[in-house]
Formats: structure tokens, C-alpha cells, sequence
């Protein structure tokens, strides 16, 4: 057969197949999440989750649908011996789904893989120096989370300290590209004021914990902007009468980006 032939039918079926894949993938996503939500999955939501139950019907549906939507996108992958169960996954999608309440966005677009591993782990850098680790946030595409700190996370829901929240928000301040403590905001006359505010907040924080002193926000908070935004998250959804009472400025620029006040939720 005519080798010139060949390469223009190439050209012009590869177009088409690469389309009718596309087409068949989006209609079974589509399928997917309108299938109803499976009864398990909302037992697991109901017993892991606690803010579940204080949100209204409409926010209850989001998570329903942001958790739909997760667990079809994202690949999950249990590491170090650690088998994956609905629960796990469940659990980790149902928390991730709360930081995404009432914003109308996609279900953090640039997400891939999350990775899971029964309990700390131990990771190496470029100078073959270990370190151990609860979880991690990369902006490749990845989140890595210990299970059993997850689980501790959703046990006791008003104690400041959430590895899901705080890794899901590295990926929303990761989102613009970069980790800086600044995520996407909804309009650009949003940004003066968090900058000052989350700044004034980050050295103030800073020098509450260089001196000891006690603080509502978690000391790690001081380790730069990018952990202070996720520190601050944390302490947002798990100690929101604590954080306003204590930073109300910071607690208002959280609200807005947000878009929820857990304190409904106490």
C-alpha cells in the first residue's frame, strides 16, 4: 500500500480516535457522578467525617458530589503495606470536599495521584538525608498522607491539628503555580487585603513562637507563608471560635476565601 496513502490516512483517523476516546471518557465520567451516592460511602462520611451533620442539605449535597467527583478523578495508591479500603479513600476525598464548599470550583484541577501510607514515613533528600514525615502536598500532582494521622484528624475534630486540611490547602495555595501562602483568590481586589492581613498574622505568629509564647495556631505555622496558610486552615475548620475570638482579621479573610463559617458547624 502507497506509504504516502498510509501517513494521510494517519493524519486524518488520529484526530477522530483521539476525539471518540475523549468523548467515551467524559461520558462515563458523566455516568459516574450521576449514579447515586453509594450507602456506604455516606455511612463512612457520617461516622468519620463530624462537621457532616451540622452542615445545611445543600452543603451536605456538595460534599456528596465534590466526593463523587474526587474519587473517580484521582488514583489513589496505598504505599508501604498499606491496603486501600472505601473507608480510606472515602474519608480523604469527604475531608478535601470541605475545603471546596460553596466556591464553585473544580475539584482541585491539578491533583493527580494520592498517595497513603499506613503511618509515618521516612523520605530522603538530594543529600541522601532522612526525614520523617506525616504528609506532604507536591505541585506535580500529588498528595502523600499517613492514614493514621488522618484517622487521628477526623477522630478529634476540634483540636487544631488536620493532615487533610492542611495538605488540601498546600494544593489550593499550589494551584497559581507556586506555594507561597497566596492562593487563587475571586477577584483581584481580594489580594491587597490578604496580603496584609496574612502577613501582619505570619510575624506576628512568628514572634509569638520564637518567644514561647502560647497561640491559638499551631508553631509549625511559623515555618513560612505557605505553612502558615495551611496551619491557619487547620485551625479555621477545627478551632473557628478560638481563631476568631483571638485573630478576627485573619478569621475574615479565611471566611471569604472559604466561603463557609464553621463556627455553625461547633
Amino acid at each position: 500500500m502507497d506509504p504516502v496513502y498510509l501517513l494521510t490516512l494517519f493524519i486524518v483517523l488520529t484526530p477522530l480516535v483521539i476525539a471518540g476516546v475523549m468523548l467515551n471518557r467524559h461520558s462515563q465520567r458523566r455516568r459516574a457522578l450521576a449514579a447515586a451516592f453509594p450507602a456506604e460511602w455516606l455511612m463512612t462520611i457520617k461516622r468519620n467525617i463530624p462537621p457532616y451533620s451540622k452542615l445545611s442539605a445543600e452543603m451536605q449535597q456538595q460534599v456528596q458530589n465534590y466526593t463523587q467527583q474526587f474519587l473517580h478523578d484521582k488514583s489513589f495508591e496505598g504505599c508501604g503495606g498499606l491496603v486501600l479500603t472505601d473507608e480510606i479513600k472515602v474519608t480523604i476525598a469527604a475531608q478535601a470536599s470541605l475545603l471546596l464548599l460553596n466556591r464553585k470550583v473544580r475539584c482541585y484541577p491539578n491533583l493527580y495521584s494520592v498517595l497513603v501510607y499506613p503511618s509515618t514515613y521516612v523520605v530522603k533528600n538530594k543529600h541522601d538525608e532522612e526525614s520523617v514525615r506525616l504528609g506532604e502536598s507536591w505541585r506535580t500532582g500529588a498528595v502523600v498522607l499517613a492514614w493514621d494521622s488522618v484517622k487521628r484528624g477526623v477522630t478529634n475534630f476540634a483540636d487544631g491539628h488536620n493532615l487533610v486540611i492542611h495538605e488540601f490547602a498546600h494544593q489550593l495555595d499550589q494551584e497559581d503555580g507556586s506555594g507561597d501562602g497566596a492562593p487563587i483568590l475571586a477577584d483581584r481586589s481580594s489580594y491587597a487585603t490578604w496580603a496584609r492581613v496574612l502577613s501582619q498574622e505570619y510575624e506576628l505568629h512568628r514572634k509569638r513562637v520564637a518567644k514561647s509564647k502560647k497561640t491559638v495556631l499551631d508553631a509549625y505555622g511559623a515555618s513560612d507563608p505557605a505553612e502558615f496558610f495551611a496551619v491557619a486552615s487547620e485551625t479555621f475548620f477545627e478551632k473557628p471560635r478560638q481563631l476568631h475570638r483571638k485573630h478576627p482579621e485573619l478569621y475574615a479573610e479565611l471566611q471569604k476565601f472559604y466561603r463557609v463559617d464553621p463556627r455553625e458547624w461547633v
